[in-house]
């Protein structure tokens, strides 16, 4: 579903800017975000059969009409914990 068809939707843009708008002000909430959302998508997948690539799953997160957000959110929450509390973030990464 592409970002067109959502803005269609009053209750998925209602959700996307939900989603933009989320605060991340406090240590607690960022480290929770990072540790929820993942760095790159769990579902893609190699198959290999004697060193040799045989099929290729791709990433089914591109499906998901909110996954800019969210991955934006990730982002938010990480640069909160970089720029504002000075923390090591190389754990998210």
């Amino acid at each position: 579903m592409n970002q067109e068809m959502t803005q269609s939707l009053p209750i998925m843009a209602t959700l996307r800017q939900w989603l933009l708008t989320l605060p991340v002000d406090t240590p607690a909430i960022a480290h929770r975000i990072c540790r929820w959302i993942p760095a790159q998508c769990p579902f893609a997948r190699r198959i290999s059969l004697w060193g040799r690539p045989v099929v290729t799953i791709p990433p089914l997160c591109k499906l998901n009409p909110f996954y800019e957000e969210i991955i934006l959110l990730r982002f938010r929450a990480l640069t909160y914990l970089s720029d504002v509390c000075g923390e090591d973030i190389s754990q998210y990464v």
